[in-house]
């Protein structure tokens, strides 16, 4: 396959364009740096092609991605605090940068297309676990964003021919994420006080929920998506229990300190994964205490564990 990756330079990107290269694929990068790092792509930087693009600026790039038939988005802006400072932000790239790819997708008459939307848009679901067809009460403008940019590409996706599945991760985790990162905030922070040897900052008394899912399960469900026959569907990606943040807390460490509690945050998230299962054959490998002993070590003692999976 010949594969573009928006926010390749990103952490799930990242992890997604190593694999697809090791997969033998083809794989042209596009990513602004605002959020992405380029020491992320180190390992395949001579493998792939990389253009530094912000995908909510209009630019005409079709030559450069000449033969591309399929497309992973994940390019976004993802921090749900940042977001209610400054909506107009967040509306600009992730909604109008969506569209912006979608127009560059039509033109490569693109085999599929692959969006990486966010399970925010659930909010404080009274439905746990959350199914695809909860309601949805977003909290943020992130969450907003990433849910209406991915009720335009459905739309598109059944009127113009465009095969196209939509993967609302839950809460990723894993190396190369970063303490503000939205998807795996928690885990990330969690980390980096261990690594200093500082006290855990648990918000509120620690009794939220999340579903956490391992970024190489991640990968691995953007490429079976990307496969698969299946089209114009709408998965989720999380773990099949959810955790108290209390529970990953003791994983970690036994010195804790308590926090106020964050506008725009659901209090219990967990995923609904039945979908997934049942369509496209994905399921999550990495247990959660696997997945932070991992982190706890080295990123290169997590490759030896991904290459056994």
């Amino acid at each position: 396959m010949k594969c573009l990756v928006t926010g390749g330079a990103g952490f799930i990107g990242s992890h997604l364009v190593e694999e697809l290269v090791r997969q033998k694929n083809k794989v042209v990068v596009l990513d602004n740096l605002s959020t992405g790092n380029l020491n992320n792509l180190k390992l395949v930087k001579k493998k792939i092609k990389f253009l530094k693009y912000d995908i909510s600026k209009k630019k005409n790039i079709l030559k450069k991605l000449k033969g591309i038939k399929y497309v992973f988005h994940l390019a976004g802006l993802s921090n749900t605090i940042e977001s209610t400072r400054n909506p107009k932000k967040y509306y600009k790239t992730n909604v109008d940068g969506t569209i912006n790819i979608l127009e560059i997708c039509k033109e490569l008459k693109v085999k599929k297309f692959v969006y990486s939307a966010s399970a925010s848009c659930y909010g404080n679901s009274k439905e746990l676990p959350t199914s695809e067809n909860a309601k949805i009460q977003t909290l943020s403008p992130y969450a907003k964003t990433k849910w209406f940019a991915e009720q335009i590409i459905m739309l598109l996706a059944n009127k113009k021919n465009m095969p196209a599945i939509s993967l609302r991760f839950f809460n990723v985790y894993g190396p190369r994420s970063k303490a503000n990162n939205a998807y795996s905030a928690v885990i990330s922070i969690f980390l980096k006080q261990t690594q200093a040897n500082k006290p855990l900052t648990v918000v509120g008394n620690g009794q939220q929920t999340r579903s956490f899912v391992h970024v190489y399960d991640v990968v691995d469900a953007l490429i079976k998506a990307s496969k698969s026959k299946v089209k114009n569907e709408i998965f989720n990606v999380g773990s099949k229990r959810s955790y108290k943040i209390i529970e990953i807390a003791k994983l970690f460490s036994k010195k804790k300190t308590y926090i106020a509690k964050r506008p725009g945050e659901a209090k219990y998230s967990s995923a609904n994964i039945q979908k997934i299962i049942k369509k496209l054959k994905w399921y999550p490998k990495v247990t959660l205490n696997k997945g932070i002993k991992m982190l706890l070590k080295s990123e290169k003692s997590s490759r030896k564990y991904l290459n056994k999976i």
